[in-house]
C-alpha cells in the first residue's frame, strides 16, 4: 500500500539553524474554504464603519499588550534584533489607529468639478483582498495594507512568508482576541506554492503583492486561466 504523505513546512531560526516549528501546508479544499468564509464575512462587515472603527482600535491595543511576544517571535524566525522588532510592533499599532482614527475622512465621498452637473468619487470595499507578503516586515507589510483595507470595509486573507509563519498566525490570533468577527482576517498556512491557489479563488476580489521582479516573471510565464 502506497503511504501518502503530509507536505509541510518549517520555520528555521537563522541564528542558531533551530528549527522552530513544521507546519502542515494547507490543501487545496481548505483555501476554498478560508476565502469562501471571507467572501460571506464581507457581507456584513462592510455595513457598518462604526463598528469597524471600534474593532480597529481594540487590535491596535491587543498589539501593544502583546508586543514583547510579537517582537520574540519575530526576532526568532527572520533574525531581527528585538528592538527593532519591538519598533516594528509598535508602528503596526500606530497605523492602525490612524485608519481608525481617520477611516471617516478618508472615506467621505469627494466631490470633484467634470463637464457633468454634478460628479462624485465613492470609496467602497471591494470584498476579499488576499495578501502575499514577504519576510523581512512580517508584521509592518501584512498590516499596512490591512488597517485601510479592513477599515472601509473589505476582509483579508494573508499568504505570510513561509520562513515567518508563526507571525503571520499571530496576526491573525490578535485580531481574534480583540473580538473581529469569524472571517474578517484570516492566515493561510504554506509554502509558495499555495499562492495560485489562492490568487486564483474566485471569492477572491484583488490581490496585494510585494516581493522581488524574479516572482513576478514567474508567474507572467504561467498566467491564471
Amino acid at each position: 500500500m502506497k503511504r501518502t504523505t503530509t507536505a509541510k513546512v518549517k520555520t528555521i531560526n537563522p541564528a542558531t539553524e533551530e528549527v522552530l516549528k513544521e507546519y502542515e501546508i494547507m490543501s487545496k479544499e481548505e483555501i476554498s474554504d478560508t476565502t469562501r468564509k471571507a467572501k460571506k464575512a464581507f457581507e456584513e462587515w462592510k455595513k457598518d464603519i462604526n463598528n469597524r472603527i471600534d474593532f480597529i482600535h481594540d487590535f491596535a491595543s491587543e498589539l501593544k499588550k502583546n508586543k514583547e511576544n510579537l517582537a520574540r517571535t519575530a526576532t526568532n524566525e527572520m533574525g531581527k534584533v528585538i528592538k527593532e522588532a519591538r519598533s516594528e510592533v509598535e508602528k503596526c499599532a500606530l497605523v492602525m489607529e490612524y485608519y481608525a482614527d481617520n477611516g471617516k475622512i478618508l472615506s467621505t465621498d469627494e466631490a470633484i468639478n467634470t463637464d457633468a452637473r454634478k460628479t462624485v468619487i465613492k470609496f467602497q470595499p471591494i470584498g476579499v483582498i488576499a495578501s502575499i507578503m514577504p519576510w523581512n516586515f512580517p508584521y509592518w507589510q501584512a498590516l499596512r495594507f490591512a488597517a485601510p483595507s479592513l477599515i472601509v470595509g473589505n476582509t483579508v486573507v494573508l499568504k505570510p512568508a513561509s520562513a515567518t509563519m508563526q507571525c503571520g498566525i499571530e496576526i491573525e490570533n490578535a485580531f481574534r482576541r480583540a473580538g473581529l468577527p469569524d472571517g474578517v482576517f484570516q492566515t493561510l498556512v504554506g509554502d509558495s506554492s499555495i499562492a495560485e491557489l489562492l490568487i486564483g479563488s474566485s471569492y477572491v476580489n484583488a490581490v496585494t503583492f510585494t516581493g522581488s521582479v524574479l516572482w513576478e516573471r514567474k508567474w507572467h510565464k504561467k498566467p491564471h486561466p
